[in-house]
């Protein structure tokens, strides 16, 4: 070693990661890590205000976070419900898992694809679960 340090490295104080910086907007729901708590930005620092100013969500004592956001950072909306997407599903034999890709659905709208992968005695247990709703589902159809 040359005695230098590297500032890409965690223990050198620099963040490195692939996720975009968080830049709060009035309205953005927030979790400041300094207080442990979720809170509705609800001023920005600039002129008058030196700092984040939150509330929580139903209401109460309104708190500060540092001008510079580094103790916030976004709340993701929650998963609703998954649905298979209808292509791309495959079997990688070397590593012997199945990759099947779902739409994760999210209570604000927004979506994103994800892949749902199965070990072989995942795939086992999932093929006797849908054939038992769709014994389910034939038994009903007969009735009818």
């Amino acid at each position: 070693m040359n005695g230098r340090t590297a500032a890409h490295l965690p223990s050198q104080g620099s963040g490195v990661g692939t996720a975009a910086p968080f830049f709060p907007r009035l309205g953005d729901l927030a979790s400041d890590r300094e207080q442990g708590r979720i809170g509705v930005i609800i001023a920005l620092p600039g002129e008058g205000t030196p700092s984040y100013r939150l509330r929580p969500v139903g209401g109460g004592d309104e708190w500060s976070a540092a001008a510079d956001g580094t103790s916030l950072s976004p709340v993701p909306a929650k998963a609703t419900h998954a649905t298979p997407k209808e292509a791309g599903a495959l079997y990688d034999h070397r590593a012997g898992q199945a990759s099947l890709p779902l739409q994760v659905h999210f209570e604000d709208g927004s979506a994103a694809e994800v892949p749902l992968i199965l070990a072989p005695a995942d795939m086992e247990r999932l093929y006797a679960t849908v054939s038992r709703l769709l014994g389910d589902c034939d038994q009903k159809a007969a009735k009818e």
